[in-house]
């Protein structure tokens, strides 16, 4: 039979559970305002990469929300109606991004680096993580922020940091905070780095060897990376990469820790080992988006993609997360980053000194 809205008196046709298409679409249209929104701020990023080379468009594209969540006349909007939407941004559109993610990274490539740098990496990924880890919380950082900021400086930046929140369900005010000041860091090296080239005595391989190592996000390390030439430019993207592929073990190794805290959580509150319940969700194990990031880094090591393919993967994965990035760039309050601006500043200085120390270290070791 066909629903009736006594507003219009006109049926409205029923779905295949019997609910009206309305109930069903009216979810879907509260999150368009945030999603066009967030398109606007991915088309302003593009035009600002454009305009100024040297500011990578994922960058461009935290700033932007960071504005547009504090601009008079529009955080109205950006918090109120464009929120869901932004939301969704920030959460879905993260995931399908690193999925994509994996097609610029071939396990030929890895191996081709030779086992002393992949030995390197992993070093400096793990001595940056545990080292910042251990400080945020001994600065006594709220809720998650010492695991995301140290994921964002060990792995990918705001990438990694999307990834891990996914399955840590942490606070959206940590995720918006590490990812503003992950950000900033970042930023900052595609300044300071390249001054520091000669004077550490580096040659371009090496330079390029050291940003790959040390910088937080993809476009950065491009940027970063690009003022010494083609050589530093290609050695900084495969050590990169490098450091990406180890997303994906990181985000399991968190997946089973919140795993087994809840487990133990549920167990204390009831007294039953085994016991489940609401608060007692397991999350997988590994991702499905995680899982989907290693499918696509396989397919990537076949060769079966011609390169057409490959660009365009490239550029839908900048895409999407310059729209995950402006969505989670809009939901950083700035009164409250300042309330625990000085500690999070402390840590993201000394975790910048973390990688940039170690990997310097591992780059002489392996020249």
């Amino acid at each position: 039979m066909a629903v009736v809205d006594s507003r219009t008196s006109a049926p409205t046709a029923p779905t295949a559970s019997g609910a009206p298409v309305r109930s069903v679409l009216g979810p879907v249209r509260g999150k368009l305002p945030g999603l066009a929104m967030a398109a606007v701020g991915v088309a302003l990023a593009w035009g600002t990469h454009r305009l100024v080379p040297a500011v990578p468009m994922l960058t461009a594209a935290v700033v932007l929300g960071i504005a547009a969540a504090h601009l008079p006349g529009v955080r109205a909007r950006v918090r109120g109606a464009g929120k869901p939407g932004l939301t969704l941004a920030g959460k879905r559109l993260m995931r399908v991004g690193i999925v994509l993610l994996g097609l610029k990274l071939s396990l030929d490539d890895v191996l081709g680096l030779g086992w002393a740098t992949v030995a390197m990496v992993a070093a400096v990924v793990a001595a940056t993580f545990f080292g910042t880890l251990w400080l945020g919380r001994r600065l006594g950082l709220r809720g998650d922020q010492p695991l995301l900021i140290a994921t964002g400086y060990s792995i990918c930046g705001a990438s990694a940091i999307g990834a891990v929140s996914e399955v840590s369900g942490s606070d959206e005010e940590d995720v918006a905070t590490s990812v503003a000041l992950v950000t900033l860091c970042g930023t900052l090296a595609i300044a300071v780095l390249p001054l520091l080239h000669h004077p550490l005595g580096l040659g371009d391989a090496e330079f390029g060897r050291w940003v790959g190592a040390s910088v937080h996000d993809v476009g950065q390390v491009v940027a970063t990376a690009q003022t010494a030439g083609p050589a530093a430019l290609g050695e900084a993207v495969l050590v990169k990469l490098m450091r990406v592929a180890l997303l994906a073990p990181l985000v399991a190794a968190v997946a089973v820790s919140v795993r087994q805290r809840r487990q133990a959580s549920v167990t204390g509150a009831t007294g039953a080992t085994g016991a489940t319940g609401a608060t007692g969700k397991r999350p997988a194990l590994v991702p499905l988006f995680v899982l989907g990031f290693l499918a696509t880094v396989a397919l990537r090591t076949t060769g079966w993609l011609p390169g057409g393919a490959l660009d365009a993967a490239a550029h839908t994965q900048e895409l999407l997360l310059a729209a995950a990035l402006f969505g989670l760039g809009s939901a950083v309050h700035l009164p409250s980053l300042v309330r625990t601006g000085g500690r999070v500043a402390a840590l993201g200085l000394c975790s910048w000194v973390v990688v940039a120390g170690v990997s310097y270290g591992g780059v002489l070791l392996t020249m």
